[in-house]
């Protein structure tokens, strides 16, 4: 530690801290314009001056280490000023200089409320300058769909750059020219591809880059902020859900160091035009072929008829991926009541069942602990398109240390130098017979991680595949006192939270594959399963948000409430448990997802034991007491886990592991009601065919 007097306070620091983190130890504000605290140190916008005793200029807090400071002549600790004189004329002089040629539009700006520059410039700034020079004019940049650019506001801070480059590791954009000339642009302006490039808004510190599809339509301070999680893969990334009104108006991260930091994917930001288009508002039911509005009474009547004239064995529940764990718990206790063992949540098909244990289904070595990893093997996932920030965290980790990280599957680009080692089961079994090269890489490695996607589970073979997998886990020494190396990586929000319920199949019943089968069941309850087709023949029942694939097919459709507008829990890939908040209110004749269940339940005659939903919690965490955890992990035996699942055997399939996500923008209903999202995905496969040319 090193002793440093920061504006007459002492303070002791690591000798490798910055000047500019000592100061804030210290208490001290410091105004940075291009420091950013998880990008690399660039010094470019020098706001962050400081005066330091016996240095004959300012120095940039944020690139001079504590280490190169010098003690006084008669030993005394280096002392630092952030409020004298110099430093209050240096900060001025940068400011002046950084808005010579700053348009001054910032009642119309759309960085206006929350932007970085005007506010250090009322704190820092001065009222006059001494420029008379015209303003520089830069044309504008077309970077594609997410984000706008309005460059003649651009001080240069790079921090674009540097995220693109060393947290989302596609290096889009670039400075060109030098001096006045210079200019931040993409290479030969084509559109970014990164899944992230949304934060890039959110880095710029002046309203040089803005998002795109929420230009000009509100301020700040009209909306309301509300804390929630994503749902768009499983990772459950901390949000927040800015609404003005009963409308959602706009969704930007909240800091979560064990899950996000402080990013979220594109798909998570922008999918906010896909909460408002195509919503189911009001109940349906389908007359001579086609859906007409209906009562709620007339809808539930149907129902009810089909149910009691039914055998209650050709009755099944299929629940989707955007379920929370509240609907899915009265959902299986209806059905439960129903007499039915034909439940199943697993909606692409994975091979995994409960009773091999938590670890079984979870990704157990958590998202912070990938940092820790030594060697990481992927077999059968994309995480960059799976679960985007996951991939990050990969990415963060290869940063720190180059790892080897090898992938069985699809050849993508991850951001990172992998080794691709096969595309099928053939390379898992040299792998877990010791047979391939790459088994080395993994036998000396003190913390291996494997991954295993739902691309690989999702087959015919997906079990003999786990199994396999795990097999290989063990002979690597993957499960120690101190390590959890095995990991299940899942695509949808509801998977875990559903798995944790024991929603699949009882004794007898039929899983997603046997209950959508022509003639297999007479009444079928579809909450928000849209990624399968249902064949003709069954009385589909549909519980959903949007007029998606499920309720096409179905013959009675009951709107239900997206994640924004309604307090559920989700269960993330890792087992975490995390809940939603309300940020709106659903739109119409829409309501709760349990609510609709347990008014349903009275017309069956099979009345859920539950009125409110504290009273249905309670039922929840007295059933699933680990439910009660909110942002906890459970611990589970992965030991145990693994004995069970190297037990399991299988033949292996020849084919090779298929992508689980074919396209990153079009995962969801939400999302495929997206405009903004179509836009995305039309300019990711127009990038895709011009590379294939």
């Amino acid at each position: 530690m090193t002793k440093l007097l920061v504006d007459g306070i002492e303070v002791d620091v690591p000798a490798d801290y910055t000047l500019l983190q000592a100061c804030e130890i210290a208490g001290a504000e410091i105004p940075r314009f291009c420091f950013h605290e998880r990008l690399s140190i660039a010094g470019n916008c020098r706001m962050c001056l400081v005066e330091l005793k016996g240095a004959p200029k300012p120095v940039a807090s944020c690139a001079y280490a504590v280490k190169d400071c010098r003690p006084g002549p008669n030993g005394e600790p280096p002392e630092v000023l952030t409020r004298s004189g110099t430093t209050k004329k240096a900060r001025e002089g940068v400011m002046e200089f950084l808005l010579i040629n700053h348009p001054l539009d910032c009642p119309i700006c759309d960085q206006g409320g929350h932007c970085d520059l005007q506010d250090q410039a009322m704190a820092y700034g001065v009222d006059s300058t001494r420029y008379q020079e015209n303003k520089r004019a830069v044309e504008e940049k077309y970077i594609g769909p997410l984000v706008r650019t309005a460059m003649n506001r651009c001080i240069h801070c790079t921090r674009c750059v540097r995220f693109l480059a060393e947290v989302a590791g596609v290096p889009d954009l670039g400075a060109i020219g030098r001096g006045e000339d210079m200019e931040i642009t993409s290479y030969l302006e084509n559109a970014m591809g990164s899944e992230l490039q949304g934060n890039v808004a959110d880095l710029c510190p002046v309203g040089a880059l803005v998002p795109k599809p929420q230009s000009y339509d509100f301020r700040p301070w009209e909306l309301s902020k509300t804390d929630s999680i994503d749902v768009m893969d499983a990772v459950g990334s901390a949000i927040r859900v800015d609404a003005r009104g009963r409308e959602v108006m706009q969704i930007g991260p909240r800091v979560n160091e064990d899950i996000n930091e402080e990013w979220i994917s594109d798909k998570t930001r922008q999918v906010v035009d896909g909460l408002r288009m195509q919503r189911l508002d009001r109940p349906f039911l389908r007359e001579n072929g086609r859906l007409r509005p209906a009562s709620w009474g007339e809808a539930f009547s149907a129902i009810a008829a089909k149910v009691k004239g039914a055998d209650p064995k050709r009755i099944g529940a299929l629940v989707g991926d955007l379920a929370g764990v509240e609907e899915i718990f009265a959902l299986k206790q209806l059905m439960s009541s129903v007499g039915t063992a034909n439940i199943d949540a697993r909606q692409a098909g994975e091979k995994i069942d409960p009773v091999w244990g938590r670890a079984a289904y979870t990704l157990s070595a958590t998202i912070p602990g990938i940092e820790q990893a030594d060697a990481i093997l992927l077999i059968g996932t994309n995480p960059r398109l799976e679960a985007s920030l996951l991939n990050v965290r990969i990415r963060k980790r290869w940063r720190m240390a180059p790892l080897a990280v090898g992938v069985i599957g699809e050849d993508a680009d991850l951001t990172y130098p992998h080794v691709y080692l096969g595309a099928g089961t053939d390379t898992l079994s040299e792998l877990a017979a010791g047979k391939h090269s790459f088994s080395e890489v993994l036998s000396k490695a003190e913390r291996p991680l494997v991954i295993v996607g739902s691309a690989a589970l999702s087959r015919a073979d997906g079990a003999a595949v786990l199994s396999a997998a795990a097999s290989l886990a063990k002979g690597i020494g993957a499960v120690t006192t101190d390590w959890n190396g095995f990991a299940v990586l899942h695509t949808a929000a509801a998977r875990v939270g559903a798995l944790d319920l024991g929603f699949v199949p009882g004794e007898g019943g039929l899983d997603v594959a046997g209950m959508i089968a022509p003639g297999a069941l007479d009444v079928i309850f579809n909450l928000g399963a849209d990624e399968v087709e249902i064949a003709a023949g069954a009385f589909v029942v549909y519980q959903g948000t949007h007029g998606d694939r499920g309720a096409m097919r179905a013959d009675v459709i009951l709107p239900g409430a997206a994640y924004t507008e309604k307090s559920a829990t989700f269960v993330n890939t890792e087992g975490r448990v995390q809940m939603t908040n309300r940020a709106g209110f659903p739109p119409g004749d829409a309501r709760e997802d349990w609510a609709i269940l347990r008014a349903l339940s009275d017309v069956l005659g099979h009345r859920l034991p539950y009125d409110s939903l504290g009273a249905l919690r309670r039922a929840l965490y007295a059933a699933h007491p680990h439910l009660a955890g909110i942002d906890a992990v459970k611990p589970s035996d992965l030991a145990a886990s693994l004995e069970t699942l190297a037990g399991l055997g299988g033949s292996l399939g020849r084919e090779a592991f298929g992508p689980a996500v074919a396209d990153f923008y079009m995962t969801n209903p939400i999302a495929r009601a997206s405009r903004v999202m179509a836009e995305c995905s039309s300019v990711a496969h127009g990038r895709v065919l011009q590379a294939a040319e």
